[in-house]
């Protein structure tokens, strides 16, 4: 992706509403992501103007703002320094009973721009552990929720 950008998609085979009810649970995503050791929402649940505190392996903790919110769709947050910026976004598109889960993130910025280009291969692995984890984690939810729907049929 230009501009410093690195994105990732992954097809999960869990509703759209399974899958956001992991996604949009950032509290939770150390439990599932390896690449998170925490995620601390610091002013009270997520929505529009949330802010979170992650802290990753090998990269310097930071605060994220969310600047953009659809709530069972998407939501965008930012980073900010000094000569930085960051957007990640995540989105979620219904495809029949399916779900697809899309990760960008894009810096700009001197510093931004510098930074992503060192963090490029670090940065593509943990969206890559992201996007596994969220769709392992949605699937088993899936399974337990259909597992109990029919236990509950019968």
């Amino acid at each position: 992706m230009a501009n410093g950008g690195e994105r990732a998609s992954i097809t999960i085979d869990a509703p759209i509403e399974v899958v956001w009810s992991v996604f949009a649970d950032v509290e939770r995503w150390p439990t599932w992501a390896s690449s998170f050791e925490s995620v601390e929402l610091i002013d009270g649940p997520m929505r529009l103007g949330a802010k979170a505190r992650i802290r990753q392996p090998k990269l310097p903790t930071v605060v994220w703002e969310v600047t953009n919110w659809e709530p069972g769709r998407s939501w965008t947050w930012t980073a900010s320094g000094p000569g930085a910026r960051t957007d990640a976004s995540h989105v979620l598109t219904r495809v029949g009973d399916r779900t697809v889960a899309e990760q960008s993130i894009i810096s700009s910025g001197p510093v931004g721009k510098l930074l992503a280009f060192v963090w490029r291969s670090l940065t593509r692995r943990y969206l890559a552990i992201e996007a596994a984890g969220l769709k392992q984690r949605s699937e088993q939810l899936a399974a337990a929720s259909t597992t109990a729907s029919t236990a509950h049929a019968r």
